[in-house]
């Protein structure tokens, strides 16, 4: 069944995008095909299978293309509607004020000259607080309808008006009053682990902030927060031991685990992600009943069904990943678990082979999605699966037991929030490794050769422990502390670190000791820049202002480091007790002599294009050894002649560009710096076009030399024998 299950995938990823008469058509052609090639059972079950995916991709394509929702929605109608929450609510801010997005099944549509019944999926998006949005409930709401750009819902509601919900099923309530209770169990433990147990228990990430899921995605964890596989083999996992133990038999246990899988999808919401993770979790159950071989069987099946009930999961990034992992583990890690056998325990072969192989299997899919190919995966896996068990167990029994009493609820929750503690200390540590992950430049499906060369190299390796342990050991100190020949070069004056999208520069006080101007937009990567600096002691913090993408890394910075004081701009930033810079406000810290030249102290300026919270950027600027340097922040255009007006005898000798090089630069501020190096920090491939084309050129007309972060990694400006040179880390 493998071959019908690849070729339906491809299929229905093709059709959800083509429309309904399309998808008829390939349906109507297979099921002539499956007639004529009737003594061939082989090619009339492809036939038939195909067959199957096309016409549930023209039925649903058809019933959305000629809904009357889809037909407001054209026509962009405001209509009242009767729906029904299909999915929890994910809140954000918009305008200062907090807003949610939803996904609703429409039951009833009501408009000037229509009042009828229908069930069409549709997004909308509402004012207020998402606490009563929970799944099942129906409620009645008045917005305008626009079309949606995704084809498997019929409309897109901006929601004027909307009345209060009724309670949902039995079902979908006690659902939710378990839910409440996981998440009451670890009221009283520690932020993080608090926020972690619940999307472990159920994929309830809400409240997971953004550093721990940047952290767990840079360190290969992020299937932890999400419901998938794991999650529901633990659950199964212990479930079926009890019943063993209890007596329940065979035919006992397949009822027990099928009955379990449906009461973890009521639990965790039935999203196409859950879903998935029940399909991936019956596949288990049937490999522990008919071995791999049934359980490859299983795969091709499931993948059919589940394309059949949603064919847009052929699309789906998670459903790509789920699949490759299972098929690694069916197929790769009974392979790997074989050499590994003849030297070291059984429980200890599987613990290796099991992640690897689904490593393995998802790298091409990884590097296809995320253009990184993560090298601390299966470690930070090895390293958090005791954990993952008992914070999953324990979350779900403290929810439980919080129905009868939250006191005793606090107990239990104790210990999942301990074992949770666990695991988030892996996804910080995996992920502050400088080489917890790599970009992959290259064509992915160079990959679907690479990666069957390593598991054969693999294999042949493991029937040698002492070479193995060599290669393993070898592979860790290297993700540990890469080879960076020369670095940090001797004499060093300043470093633009390499954060991505944002800014970060390092000034160089000695020993150990720096000063740091912005801290870009997550804490690993500022963490790994002075971790490669060797830099523990912060004299000066100085936020330049307070756009994420120069702030939101400050907790890299302090990360087992001394800060001795911080300083901001007019537009704050964090810390306990800034001090806010202010223009003539010089400081000295070892051989570096700073002035503050920007913001006014009047009002921020007007601008007619761009941010006057870019304008109001702290500049600085910086005398160390000699050497004169321009620390500029975001300003644009209307500062930088502001600026020119005020210092006129503002020059450089380096320049780190403002706004990360866009085209947005003043040919006369560029002329009075007259930097002979610039630095340009943004990220690889970022969506703002960053540097500038027309900004590269200005500086090339000067003759100035530029580094750039997105393709030079971190740059260092180096005096030496009285010269300036740079150097890079790619």
């Amino acid at each position: 069944m493998a071959a019908p299950a690849l070729l339906c995938w491809a299929v229905a990823a093709t059709l959800v995008t083509s429309g309904a008469n399309a998808a008829l058509v390939v349906a109507l052609v297979c099921v002539l095909a499956a007639g004529i090639a009737a003594r061939r059972p082989s090619v009339a079950v492809l036939a038939i299978t195909v067959a199957a995916i096309a016409a549930s991709c023209a039925w649903r394509l058809n019933a959305i293309e000629h809904s009357p929702v889809t037909q407001l929605a054209a026509e962009h109608r405001i209509a009242t509607l009767d729906v029904e929450v299909r999915r929890d609510a994910t809140t954000f801010q918009q305008h200062g004020q907090e807003s949610i997005v939803v996904e609703l099944l429409v039951r009833r549509v009501v408009s000037r000259d229509m009042d009828v019944r229908t069930r069409d999926r549709v997004t909308a998006f509402i004012d207020g607080s998402a606490d009563d949005l929970v799944v099942g409930r129906r409620l009645t709401i008045i917005g305008r309808l626009a079309p949606s750009d995704a084809t498997d819902e019929a409309a897109v509601i901006d929601v004027v008006r909307r009345g209060p919900t009724d309670r949902a099923s039995w079902w979908w309530e006690v659902s939710e009053t378990v839910r409440e209770g996981v998440r009451t169990s670890v009221e009283r433990t520690a932020d993080e682990p608090r926020a972690l147990v619940p999307a472990l228990v159920d994929g309830d990430d809400s409240r997971v902030s953004d550093e721990v899921k940047e952290d767990f995605r840079r360190a290969g964890l992020t299937h932890l927060m999400a419901v998938s596989g794991t999650n529901l083999t633990i659950v199964l996992a212990v479930l079926l031991v009890v019943g063993r133990a209890v007596g329940v038999r065979r035919r006992g246990l397949w009822v027990l685990g099928a009955v379990s899988i449906v009461g973890f999808v009521i639990l965790a919401r039935p999203d196409p992600s859950v879903v998935r993770a029940a399909a991936m979790g019956a596949v288990g159950v049937a490999a522990l009943g008919y071995g791999h071989r049934g359980g490859v069987r299983a795969l091709a099946w499931a993948i059919i069904a589940l394309l059949f009930i949603d064919p847009w999961l052929s699309r789906s990034a998670g459903f790509v990943l789920s699949v490759c992992a299972t098929a690694g583990i069916l197929l790769l890690a009974p392979v790997m678990v074989r050499p590994l056998l003849r030297w070291m325990p059984r429980w200890c072969a599987l613990a290796i082979a099991v992640p690897l192989a689904a490593q393995l299997a998802c790298t091409p899919a990884i590097a296809a999605i995320s253009g990184q190919v993560s090298l601390v995966a299966v470690v930070a896996n090895l390293l958090a699966a005791p954990a993952v068990a008992p914070a999953t167990v324990a979350g779900l029994l403290g929810g439980l037991v919080a129905l009868v009493s939250p006191p005793l609820a606090h107990v239990v929750g104790f210990v999942a929030g301990a074992a949770a503690s666990w695991i988030l200390e892996v996804g910080h540590r995996a992920a502050s490794l400088e080489a917890a992950s790599l970009a992959w430049r290259a064509p992915w499906q160079l990959l679907l050769v690479v990666v069957p060369t390593v598991a054969w190299a693999i294999v042949r390796i493991s029937a040698r422990p002492v070479l193995f342990g060599g290669i393993a050991l070898g592979l860790l100190v290297a993700i540990w502390r890469p080879p960076h020949p020369g670095w940090p070069p001797e004499s060093w004056l300043m470093v633009a670190c390499d954060v991505g999208q944002g800014d970060a520069t390092v000034l160089n006080v000695g020993d150990g000791t720096a000063v740091v101007v912005d801290a870009g937009p997550e804490p690993a990567a500022i963490d790994r820049c002075l971790d490669r600096l060797d830099v523990h002691h912060i004299r000066l913090m100085v936020f330049t202002h307070g756009h994420a993408d120069h702030v939101d890394g400050w907790r890299g910075v302090v990360r087992g480091r001394q800060v001795d004081q911080v300083a901001v701009g007019p537009t704050g930033g964090p810390g306990a007790r800034p001090h806010v810079a202010v223009p003539g406000e010089t400081f000295t810290v070892g051989a570096i002599a700073a002035e503050v030249l920007w913001p006014p102290r009047s009002e921020p300026l007007p601008v007619t294009d761009g941010s006057s919270a870019n304008n109001v950027s702290v500049v600085l600027a910086v005398r160390v050894h000699g050497v004169r340097i321009l620390l500029t922040g975001d300003i644009e255009p209307e500062a930088q002649a502001r600026l020119m007006l005020q210092h006129p005898e503002l020059s450089a000798e380096v320049m780190k560009m403002p706004h990360h090089g866009s085209a947005r630069q003043s040919e006369a501020f560029l002329d009075a710096v007259g930097a002979s190096i610039v630095t340009v920090s943004a990220g690889v491939d970022n969506d703002y076009g960053h540097p500038a084309a027309k900004a590269l050129a200005m500086l090339r007309e000067r003759g100035a030399e530029w580094w750039r972060t997105d393709t030079d990694g971190d740059i260092a400006v180096v005096l030496r024998d009285g010269r300036l040179l740079v150097a890079t880390t790619q």
